[in-house]
């Protein structure tokens, strides 16, 4: 086949103003991402409530919060390939649908395997969905405002675990029944986002390197109309295609030569995220009832603090295209760690919401430009399995984090807790020099040596 009269894919992409095509994909995307945020958030709150209701012990509590990561690993390791194999739109429309069925179904169980098994399956679909989502909206966006777009896609997840503390606030606690319902929500929502996914494009950047040029023209030249212009530059040679490459091939190139660093410090800070976000967010409700907050307390505590990351994110947007991807991040998990000490030895009702704010504020953020990063350090034939593999890291890391947090507090209480978690914060700073900062540059369209 060969390629139309066009400028090269990328640049003309990086030329495109704002459009409301661009708007369809983020907002496309984004449902998605809420999505994922509300079941994470829910499961939170259902734990709380189940542990009284089935009279479970710690160890079974931490193993429903767990199980559902197990599967977010997997998922996210397996769905970064296939998206590299197969295409964005399809991976995306499949996790939605296995998403929708095992939440939905999550309401019916009677006890507790049934539950791990659906909970399991539900992480399947969601562990696919947060990689492939940043790529793809990284692979439409244009250079100078690129950070800033994968940011706000980040900040559905706000959206979504507001969602997710509002039915714990509201719902769960207004019946026995109350956790069922809240599963039963978290579906509804999943199949108005597949019809929406259905009606994306496909990543030209994806198409582009497939060699499907005629198709990946059609697109960017649909966003150059609705931005009011279009291309007239001179002929694109199209150097030739190489064949697909089989998924250890892809998997060794993210260890390759000018990519293994990027890859170890991107693992590393994934991994050490996961482990503070995860062990903080899941068990906040649960330990502040363990510190004497009644149940409806602590879910009206756990709201006001998640209100805080949205915030965080629109920080962070702002301050990503500003001062960069690196210092931003670094910005971000001091704050999380000093933060996670605070809240960790703070007694008394505001000083607990305070601190709350503060650790959502800054961790979401941090979470923000992580997800910024994570798709521009590979070339867009790696992308998302190097996207997928390094969030793949990250939820072995929060498989980990909730079956820690019995031991830790047993051992010293909320304050070795935290305490756990700002170190791993400050490793994640570390990490970070190790990464490349893309600010304003094009994303790698090359086709490394996959062999």
């Amino acid at each position: 086949m060969t390629a139309p009269s066009v400028l090269p894919l990328g640049e003309r992409l990086d030329d495109l103003p704002f459009t409301r095509k661009h708007l369809k994909v983020l907002t496309g995307s984004g449902l998605g991402w809420a999505l994922d945020a509300m079941d994470v958030g829910i499961i939170s709150f259902v734990i709380a409530v189940l542990a009284q209701q089935w009279d479970l012990v710690p160890a079974e509590t931490s193993l429903i919060a767990s199980i559902g990561f197990v599967g977010m690993a997997v998922g996210a390791s397996v769905g970064g390939l296939l998206a590299d194999r197969f295409g964005r739109r399809q991976v995306f429309a499949v996790t939605l649908l296995v998403y929708g069925i095992a939440t939905g179904a999550s309401a019916l169980v009677g006890g507790l395997a049934a539950l791990l098994v659906l909970r399991f399956i539900v992480g399947l679909g969601l562990g696919a969905e947060l990689p492939v989502a940043s790529t793809y909206v990284s692979e439409f966006a244009p250079a100078r405002m690129r950070g800033r777009l994968v940011v706000l896609l980040e900040a559905f997840w706000a959206i979504g675990w507001t969602a997710a503390a509002l039915i714990g606030y509201f719902v769960i606690p207004a019946s026995a029944d109350g956790w069922r319902w809240a599963f039963a929500l978290g579906a509804v929502p999943a199949v108005y986002a597949l019809i929406v996914r259905w009606g994306l494009p496909e990543s030209p950047r994806w198409l582009a390197s497939r060699g499907r040029y005629t198709e990946a023209d059609d697109i960017v030249t649909a966003l150059e109309r609705s931005a009011g212009h279009l291309s007239t530059s001179p002929p694109l040679v199209v150097a030739p295609v190489a064949p697909a490459a089989s998924a250890r091939d892809r998997l060794a190139a993210l260890w390759a030569p000018g990519l293994g660093r990027r890859t170890a410090s991107l693992w590393i800070v994934w991994f050490c995220v996961n482990f503070s976000y995860y062990g903080a967010f899941i068990w906040i409700p649960t330990i502040l009832v363990s510190q004497g907050y009644d149940l409806v307390r602590s879910f009206g505590f756990t709201l006001l603090i998640t209100l805080a990351q949205l915030p965080g994110y629109l920080v962070a947007a702002w301050a990503i295209e500003r001062w960069g991807r690196r210092i931003t991040l670094v910005v971000f998990l001091a704050g999380s760690a000093v933060s996670a000490v605070l809240f960790g030895v703070s007694s008394g009702e505001v000083m607990v919401i305070v601190t709350g704010m503060s650790l959502s504020f800054f961790n979401l953020g941090a979470w923000g430009a992580l997800y910024a990063v994570t798709p521009e350090t590979y070339p867009t034939p790696l992308r998302a399995t190097g996207s997928g593999w390094a969030a793949g890291i990250g939820r072995i890391a929060s498989i980990l984090a909730p079956l820690s947090v019995p031991p830790l507090l047993a051992l010293g209480g909320a304050p070795l807790l935290f305490v756990v978690f700002a170190a791993f914060f400050v490793i994640a700073g570390a990490a970070t020099f190790g990464l490349a900062d893309r600010r304003g540059r094009a994303l790698d369209e090359r086709s490394p040596a996959l062999s």
